[in-house]
């Protein structure tokens, strides 16, 4: 019998792997860079990209349900990462109930009830499939650099001041909220089931959107969008550099999720 011959697919991402970081960064900025052009052309309201990304944060969390409900097991997941999303997702009711409720309002409460369900069954009903020593990033490491950073650059507007607190607290806790997940999958020896990795692959997207908002904000407005409020003018280039690096962070991971999809395989498997 002859050698099987790779795809072109496999191909591809072999010869990609190959190439020197300058050369990834360029072939990743610009299928990124056409898709914002993309976006903006065909997108008329640019809010939108906000209530998409938070369906698809819906579509992600309810895979999770899902998974949890049918194979009645939650290896792979972190239980940490959970917490932080439903902390920041409560938060962030709060200062919609607070500022003025609208369909973002309620796109999050089903996020948070959700979320609330996962962490549940996590805790309590499939806690005995819970491996806890590979969730071993400490929650503090991020909620208390984001409560400091909060205090210290939020927006300024007319609403009472707690309220602009809790609102950059949301920001940037999201930013960071997925590196639990992230850390454990990297200590289960990069294999990653796949209702795990379809999660993790929809925030990725979802980030993207939210991510895209804000730079064709930018773009739109030739850098003003940047500094029309904040303390000191710091606020709204710190939330779009938590949004960039949000994405960032999750880049990698989307990666070789395509890569695997497009390969037909059901396991995905990251590089050490």
């Amino acid at each position: 019998m002859g050698r099987k011959r790779s795809s072109p697919v496999t191909q591809l991402f072999l010869w990609i792997r190959g190439q020197s970081t300058e050369v990834k960064i360029f072939l990743a900025a610009v299928p990124l860079l056409f898709s914002l052009v993309a976006l903006k052309l065909l997108v008329k309201d640019h809010n939108h990209f906000f209530i998409a990304s938070e369906l698809i944060h819906v579509a992600g969390i309810s895979v999770l349900a899902y998974k949890l409900t049918t194979k009645k097991t939650c290896s792979g997941l972190s239980l940490k990462s959970q917490e932080l999303t439903a902390i920041f997702l409560a938060v962030r009711l709060v200062c919609s109930f607070m500022l003025e409720g609208d369909i973002h309002t309620l796109l999050d409460f089903a996020t948070l009830i959700f979320t609330a369900w996962v962490v549940f069954m996590i805790r309590y009903k499939l806690k005995s499939t819970y491996i806890k020593e590979l969730d071993n990033f400490p929650i503090y490491y991020m909620v208390v650099p984001s409560a400091i950073l909060a205090v210290l650059i939020h927006p300024y507007n007319t609403h009472i001041y707690i309220s602009q607190v809790l609102w950059a607290f949301c920001v940037y806790l999201e930013a960071v909220s997925v590196l639990p997940q992230l850390r454990m999958m990297q200590n289960a020896k990069k294999m990653i089931e796949p209702f795990t990795a379809h999660y993790v692959f929809a925030l990725g997207v979802a980030r993207f959107l939210a991510c895209a908002h804000w730079i064709i904000k930018v773009y739109e407005t030739g850098g003003r969008y940047l500094f029309l409020v904040g303390a000191g003018h710091f606020w709204f280039p710190v939330a779009v550099f938590a949004e960039i690096v949000q994405t960032f962070i999750l880049a990698d991971f989307c990666y070789y999720y395509i890569k695997s999809f497009m390969e037909g395989r059901l396991i995905m498997r990251m590089p050490v």
